[in-house]
């Protein structure tokens, strides 16, 4: 969504780097340029406005004169702004000190208001909690029955004693669902209101005795991402009909330019707390405006895969899977390997977890035309292998590749690329569980490294050259000789400079990679 103002954005920076010092000049032409990457981006004027004032403040303040690097320091400058217009801190849900908690959802019809109830449920019994879906949209038609479609994906419970499209009393159900969610320990309560095609005051009414039966914890406005300068107007017209705690943003995954997240938290005074960036269950989060920022400076999120690896492997498994790897590179066999993809396949798709690190932005045309089923045919070639196949590779000769890629149903090639990858990761994945580094890397010692170039031996360092004049030369000798007999300790010509020393350099316990480097003898 908001890959054309990432875009503008990072163009606009490029033009400072290398600068030592920014004018004034410097600095509002940055200042238009991200003026227009705003506004173009559909934020509301207002925030537009607020925006660069900040940024044109800072920016010609000691902060930025006064920097080693002027243009860094501008980027931290628009990073704290951009955080700032999204909300600031990350904002949590409030839990009630009895239970149940309750949360109301609110919003425009074709919002995805029943869909993300289904996800805000999944998400809370993620985190421990026993969430109760309560069906008060009894007017669309057929919202009940998708409501209870998406709670029994979700695995959750749903309260829905009336069965809708026109028939029942959506505030007695909000009423009832207390009582029943109590006597049955559910501890948080997610009510799926009616949606409306404009701001409907009847409708709006209705939501409002809601709210005034059940006395929600939370009230969430669920807002359209996709719908621009529109869903801050309608912010406004629900903020003053019914009010609401906190927003959600639906179909951020979707490619509108994405003004409506940029601006609705400043406009409304409202935090941004959840968002859903696709239609699964799981493309659902808490919203975190400082890893926001940062995904629209091209800077990744680290901090959100680092917690989506966490949810997806156990500690245990990656202990075990680095022992393993430890012994030796033939530990590692194809069964190991498709079990790590199944595991980074449970983390989400692909392309949304590659962009989540730093400086992908630059190559963002790749990601989004990788292919996510490219998983699944490695994992049918794998499959389609013997239990011997899979423990030796080696053994998979032209007769093998060829049964298995009729059994997996791709080409013989794809066969021959598998093995060979398999063979390239094993090695990697091998020597840095040994703390060699990456392959090709220079060794390091104590480190292990990449291996030398065959047929090139490396050259020793230069030591301390000995003079060609054989007066000087053992002028030198005899001063060496006077200062190695006075012993005490690493004399200050010692290039170690360890206390007790002792007579030269080589009555050190030092690795083989050091020793070579030592001058010879004499």
């Amino acid at each position: 969504m908001f890959d054309t103002l990432s875009d503008r954005l990072a163009a606009t920076f490029k033009n400072l780097r290398g600068k030592g010092r920014l004018s004034e000049a410097d600095i509002d032409a940055t200042a238009r340029e991200i003026r227009i990457a705003l506004l173009e981006a559909d934020v509301a004027l207002p925030v537009v406005r607020a925006f660069i004032k900040q940024v044109k403040e800072r920016a010609l303040g000691s902060e930025v004169s006064q920097a080693l690097n002027p243009a860094q320091q501008v980027i931290k400058i628009v990073n704290d702004e951009l955080v700032g217009i999204l909300g600031g801190e990350t904002r949590r849900l409030r839990f009630a000190k009895t239970p149940p908690t309750v949360i109301m959802l609110a919003g425009l019809q074709g919002a995805g208001k029943t869909t993300l109830a289904g996800k805000l449920g999944h998400w809370l019994k993620g985190q421990g909690h026993a969430p109760l879906l309560v069906a008060c949209d009894l007017q669309r038609p057929n919202a009940v029955n998708q409501l209870s479609v998406v709670a029994e994906r979700a695995g959750v419970a749903i309260y829905a004693p009336e069965p809708g499209n026109g028939v029942g009393d959506p505030v007695k159900v909000a009423e009832d669902s207390l009582a029943f969610a109590k006597s049955k320990q559910y501890d948080v309560v997610i009510v799926d209101t009616a949606g409306r095609l404009g701001i409907d005051q009847e409708l709006m009414q209705q939501a409002a005795d809601i709210r005034d039966a059940v006395r929600p914890d939370e009230v969430l406005f669920v807002v359209d991402a996709m719908i621009g300068q529109d869903a801050v107007n309608t912010a406004e017209a629900f903020r003053e009909g019914v009010g609401f705690d906190g927003v959600v943003l639906s179909k951020l995954d979707g490619d509108a330019r994405g003004g409506a997240a940029l601006s609705i938290a400043h406009v409304t005074g409202r935090q941004i707390m959840f968002a859903s960036n696709g239609e699964k269950l799981d493309d659902f989060d808490a919203f975190h405006p400082d890893r926001m920022a940062s995904r629209i400076l091209g800077m990744g999120d680290m901090l959100s895969l680092i917690e989506k690896a966490e949810q997806t492997f156990s500690q245990a498994e990656a202990e075990q899977m680095a022992a393993k790897l430890a012994k030796g590179p033939k530990e590692f066999t194809l069964d190991d390997f498709l079990a790590q993809m199944e595991q980074v396949r449970k983390m989400g798709s692909i392309s949304k977890l590659l962009g989540m690190l730093p400086g992908m932005g630059q190559i963002k045309d790749q990601i989004n035309n990788l292919d996510e089923k490219d998983v699944d045919r490695t994992a049918a070639i794998i499959k389609s292998m013997t239990p011997a196949e899979r423990q030796e590779p080696t053994i998979i000769n032209g007769s093998r590749r060829a049964r298995i890629a009729r059994g997996s149903g791709v080409d013989v090639s794809a066969v021959r690329n598998l093995v060979e990858r398999f063979f390239e990761a094993r090695k990697m994945m091998s020597k840095m569980a040994q703390g060699g580094g990456m392959p090709g890397m220079p060794g390091m010692p104590g480190m292990g490294g990449g291996s030398r170039k065959k047929g090139k031996p490396q050259k020793k360092a230069k030591g301390k050259q000995r003079s060609g004049n054989p007066m000087k030369r053992k002028a030198d000798e005899q001063a060496a000789a006077e200062r190695r007999a006075a012993g005490g300790g690493a004399q200050q010509d010692d290039a170690f400079g360890l206390p007790g020393a002792g007579k030269d350099a080589s009555s050190f316990e030092l690795p083989k990679e050091f020793r070579d480097m030592l001058p010879p003898q004499q």
